[in-house]
């Protein structure tokens, strides 16, 4: 995913919607990979019910020529229920390896993003440094005798040399 840069970093819309998208993935692989494992239990139900139903048929049917169709009819059924019970797993898993790389994409585009807007916030900070040492800021205090922009005039009566201030040196009283 690419995000567009802002002053601040990365456009926040772009990034919440990104966002939004994957936890709308995730929470569709979590509804097909529990609807899955439903599956397989409504499966094993099944699978324990057509047992059972041939036990009875077993214990109660005679050995007769229709004993052996029953049987084999009862072995059908196992057959398919086994058949789907596979192939529910087969979903299950599939379901949940797909949640899995999605999972991990996800992982590896929110470390891709920290480092993109790490990797600007670092580009933004030494061009303030630039700045600053091109403009001579240090980040101390503006000097007293800095003019305004504004007046054009002294920023203080200390700029202005006032008589009698102690910061622009010996009055003339004390002068003399």
């Amino acid at each position: 995913m690419r995000f567009s840069v802002v002053e601040t970093g990365y456009d926040q819309r772009q990034v919440d919607s990104c966002l939004d998208e994957l936890g709308i993935r995730l929470v569709r692989l979590a509804a097909r990979a529990e609807s899955a494992a439903g599956a397989g239990r409504e499966w094993d139900r099944i699978r324990q019910e057509a047992s059972r139903l041939c036990d009875l048929l077993r214990r109660r049917t005679p050995l007769d020529a229709d004993a052996a169709a029953v049987r084999a009819g009862a072995t059908l059924v196992e057959r398919e229920a086994a058949d789907l019970l596979a192939r529910a797993r087969g979903e299950l898993e599939a379901a949940r390896e797909e949640a899995r790389q999605v999972r991990e994409q996800a992982y590896a585009e929110a470390l891709r993003t920290r480092r993109d807007v790490e990797a600007a916030l670092l580009a933004r900070r030494r061009r303030e440094a630039r700045v600053e040492e091109i403009l001579g800021v240090r980040g101390d205090a503006v000097p007293v005798d800095t003019p305004t922009a504004a007046a054009g005039v002294p920023a203080t009566r200390v700029a202005a040399g006032a008589p009698g201030d102690p910061a622009t040196g010996p009055t003339e009283r004390s002068a003399a």
